[in-house]
Parts: C-alpha cells; structure tokens; sequence
C-alpha cells in the first residue's frame, strides 16, 4: 500500500506544497514549532526569505534562486494556511486578488487600453492605485496626497529601500536640493548632531539622529545614481571576505591579539583579494 507521502507526489506541486503545511500545522498529528508559528513569529522569516531571494537573483545563481523562491513560497502557504484555520481567507483567495489586481492595474493587456512605452505603463499603474487607495478609503481627495501615497508604498518595504522611495518622490515634487553641495552640508550637519547625540549618551535620541544620517546618504546616493542596498550588500560580502582571510591567519580565534595585529592581517587580506581579482 502506498503510503499519504507516496500519493502527495502525484498531487499538482502547489496542492501538493498546500496538503504538506496543512500536516504541518495539523493540531494531532502535526509539527509542534509549525502548530506555534503566527503571521506575527513568522514575520522575521518572510523578511529573511525575502532578502535571500535578492541575494540569489544579485549572483546569478539559479539554483541557489530556485530554492529560495520555494522558501519565500513556503512562507505565503503558511501565512495562508493560518488565515484560512481561522475562516479569513486561504491561498485561493490570495490567487484570486492577485490574479485580480494584475487584470485591473493592465488594462492595455486584458481590456484594450493603449500605452506607447513603459513610461506609460509605470503612470497607468500609479494612477490606477491612486484611484484603488482613494476607493478604500470612500474618499477622492487628502490634504497631503503624496505623504499618503509614500506611506502606502514604504510600508511593505526595508528601511533602506524605503528612504530611497521617499526621497526619489519628495525630489519629483520639488523638495530638492539646488545642487550637491547642499546634499553634503546635510550630511556634515547631521553626522555633527549624531556625534552629539551620541556624546550625550540619550541612545533615543542617538538612534534618531543615526537614522537622519543615514537617510541623508540615501540622498547622496540619489544624486550619483548608485543604489544604497547594492552598496551596502557588496560592503557586507567584502567585509566577509576578508574577515575570513584574517580568522584563516590566526587559526579560527581572535582573542588575546592586538588591534595592530588584526588591522595588518585585514589590510594583507584586502590587498590578497585585489591581486587575485586583477586580470
């Protein structure tokens, strides 16, 4: 006799992903740390999964993108999984508003509607969810439109991404520097006010003033046109490297060696790297 697991294979592979997480999260039978999971102890490993995601798509891996694709899958299951033991929605209805929400915001695919290029597109998009917030909320018309717009938009993403989003937009309405000088004497001005923040030994008020530097670095990034998250990820990898050149060279233990010492062995690491990158 086959055995449940043996008869799942022959399933269609998302009814067959939904039954295994359905077991999973069986109140008798099921997995004790999957019966605990909540959208909100969840949340942490949607972010995660997320950031894998982009992390495989950034090395051209597609393997590793395979994998991680299935993880951030798993992670919608479940979340459906918990609203539908509840009787709010499952993962039919969230199919559904998907499948929805792409024939509404296109209407030049499926309804006839005619857009030249993909400048177009991106104002049809922005308009028609313009017109899906102004709808949910019963009314046409705010007293702050863009900040309203901007909440909307940042609140499903990183911090970083984010700052970026706002500050794009607040440029496009005219909230906008004269020239890059002014985006650097903000810069001075808010690393002056972090130092004394910091000094002071207020850590809210340090956190705050650290944030006010770091979303006027997305700014500096803006002007240049470079990405703040491609940045700091490529920053996060070098660092990586190099960091285990310098445990390499000092048998996997850091303890009981100088600063002097390690700041040598990192400068040797560096300078290794960049010869073995050199043509």
């Amino acid at each position: 006799m086959a055995s449940s697991s043996d008869a799942s294979r022959h399933q269609d592979p998302l009814r067959r992903l939904e039954s295994l997480v359905a077991r999973l999260r069986d109140p008798d039978q099921g997995c004790p740390w999957d019966l605990e999971q909540t959208h909100q102890s969840l949340t942490p490993y949607v972010l995660e999964e997320a950031h894998e995601v982009a992390d495989a798509i950034r090395h051209g891996d597609d393997e590793h993108l395979r994998e991680e694709l299935g993880d951030l899958l798993l992670q919608v299951v479940l979340h459906a999984r918990i609203a539908g033991e509840r009787s709010r929605f499952d993962l039919n209805d969230v199919a559904t508003g998907i499948s929805e929400k792409l024939i509404r915001r296109h209407p030049h695919v499926f309804a006839g509607a005619k857009v030249s290029d993909s400048t177009a597109v991106r104002i049809s998009w922005e308009a028609i969810k313009a017109s899906e917030r102004a709808e949910a909320r019963g009314s046409t018309s705010s007293a702050s439109p863009l900040s309203d717009q901007l909440a909307d938009k940042v609140r499903g993403q990183p911090a970083l991404a984010g700052a970026m989003t706002i500050s794009r937009k607040a440029a496009q309405a005219g909230f906008e520097w004269d020239a890059m000088d002014g985006v650097w004497d903000k810069v001075n001005e808010e690393l002056e006010e972090l130092r004394q923040a910091v000094a002071s030994g207020d850590r809210a008020h340090a956190q705050e003033e650290l944030g006010d530097v770091l979303f006027t670095l997305v700014n500096v990034a803006r002007w240049c046109a470079i990405s703040p998250e491609e940045g700091l990820a490529g920053t996060n990898q070098r660092f990586l490297d190099r960091f285990s050149r310098v445990e390499t060279a000092l048998g996997g233990d850091l303890r009981g060696h100088s600063i002097d010492e390690l700041e040598t062995l990192w400068q040797q690491a560096k300078q290794a790297i960049r010869q073995e990158s050199e043509p």
